[in-house]
C-alpha cells in the first residue's frame, strides 16, 4: 500500500511524483454508474501502473488532529488487505477541500472517499465526479446531503441522533444547564448534534462558538463563558481535544461544571476513567475510514452497495462511561479508537 505524507497534499501531486519516478500511466476505463452494471464494468477498472486500484480520500480534517489521524489508520487497513495505492488529502477551507477533489478527477482515479462537512460546497465537484464515471462514497459529516449530492454510499454517525441521545443521558444526569462549544461554525455535522441536544434535553441549551485551530483561544472563550454564567453544570465539547481543554477552562473558571464530548482519543478515554468527563460518544472514525474504501473497492470488483445504496451504515453512537472505558483504552492505546 502507497500513501502521502499527512495533510494537503493533493492526489494531483502525488501522482506527479510517480510520474517522475518513472510509474507508466494506464488508460482508465470507465466505472459504472450504479449498482447494476458495476460488477460487469469491475474487470475493466483502471489500475496503477502497478495493476493496484487507486483510490483518494479526502476528507475536511486539520493538520494534525488525532481523529482524523484515526480515520486515515482505518483507511490505510483497508487499503493493506484490499491491494489499494492510496491517497489521503484534507483541508478545512471548504473551497480548498473542492480544489482536492477536482485534482482526484482530473488525476482519474478508480474511487473517492469524501467529507461532506459542507456540502454545498462539494456539490458540484461531486457532480465533476459522477461526469468522469468515477464513484464517489460519504463518510463522517453530510448524512442527510449524501444522497442528494449523488454519492453511492455514506458510513458515519446519525448526528442529530446521537445529539438526542446526548440530551437524554443528560437529563438522567441531573443536568439542568448545557454549553454546547461548536469549534467550526457552518459545520453540519456539529450543528446537528447540538441540536440534537437541545431537542430532547429539559434544561437550558446554549450554543458558544469557538475557532477550533486555536486551542489557547478556545479555553479562554469557555473560560469566560463559564465566569459569566455560573448556572452552567454541563460543557458538552464536540471533540477529544476540545474537550480536554475544557476541562482545564472549569478549573480556570472556579466553575462547578462536568465536561462531556463527542468522539474520543487516549488521552480523552484517559481523562473518563479519572472522572475529568464524565462520558464520550465514540462514532468509530477508524472504522468510517475503512469502510469508505473497502466500499469502494467492493463496488468496483463486485458491484456492492453498502445499505443499497439507499440507507447509511452507522458506525455509532456508542457511550464511552467510567464502567466500560478500561475496555476501550486498549483499543485507543493502539490508535484505532
Amino acid at each position: 500500500m502507497k500513501t502521502t505524507p499527512p495533510s494537503r497534499r493533493s492526489p494531483a501531486s502525488a501522482r506527479r511524483t510517480a510520474l517522475a519516478a518513472g510509474a507508466v500511466a494506464v488508460v482508465l476505463l470507465a466505472a459504472a454508474c450504479s449498482g447494476s452494471d458495476a460488477g460487469a464494468d469491475a474487470d475493466a477498472a483502471g489500475k496503477a501502473a502497478d495493476g493496484r486500484m487507486r483510490i483518494a480520500l479526502i476528507t475536511h480534517g486539520a493538520e494534525g488532529d488525532a481523529f482524523w489521524e484515526r480515520v486515515r489508520a482505518g483507511a490505510d487497513a483497508a487499503a493493506a488487505k484490499d491491494h489499494i495505492d492510496l491517497t489521503y488529502a484534507s483541508d478545512p477551507d471548504a473551497a480548498a477541500q473542492a480544489d482536492l477533489v477536482r485534482d482526484a478527477v482530473r488525476d482519474r482515479v478508480d474511487g473517492i472517499a469524501v467529507t461532506l462537512a459542507k456540502p454545498e460546497a462539494m456539490r458540484a465537484v461531486v457532480a465533476e465526479a459522477r461526469s468522469a464515471k468515477i464513484p464517489v462514497v460519504g463518510l463522517n459529516s453530510g448524512i442527510d446531503a449524501w444522497k442528494s449530492d449523488g454519492l453511492l454510499e455514506y458510513y458515519g454517525q446519525d448526528e442529530s441522533v446521537a445529539g438526542r441521545a446526548v440530551g437524554d443521558k443528560l437529563d438522567s444526569l441531573k443536568a439542568k444547564h448545557t454549553l454546547c462549544v461548536i469549534h467550526e461554525q457552518g459545520n453540519v455535522a456539529l450543528e446537528a448534534r447540538c441540536a440534537g441536544v437541545k431537542k430532547t434535553f429539559d434544561g437550558r441549551t446554549d450554543i458558544l462558538y469557538v475557532d477550533g485551530t486555536d486551542i489557547p483561544a478556545l479555553t479562554a472563550a469557555v473560560t469566560s463563558r463559564l465566569r459569566q454564567d455560573p448556572t452552567v453544570d454541563e460543557v458538552v465539547a464536540n471533540g477529544a481535544q476540545f474537550a480536554l481543554a475544557s476541562v482545564k477552562a472549569v478549573k480556570a473558571a472556579g466553575s462547578r461544571a462536568d465536561v462531556s464530548t463527542f468522539d474520543l482519543n487516549a488521552d480523552l478515554v484517559k481523562a473518563v476513567r479519572s472522572g475529568d468527563v464524565r462520558f464520550a460518544v465514540d462514532q468509530q472514525p477508524y472504522l468510517q475510514g475503512y469502510l469508505a474504501v473497502d466500499g469502494l473497492w467492493l463496488y468496483r470488483t463486485n458491484g456492492n452497495l453498502s445499505g443499497g445504496g439507499t440507507a447509511p451504515v452507522l458506525t455509532g453512537p456508542a457511550f464511552v462511561t467510567k464502567e466500560n472505558a478500561a475496555e476501550v483504552a486498549k483499543y485507543a492505546a493502539g490508535g484505532t479508537r
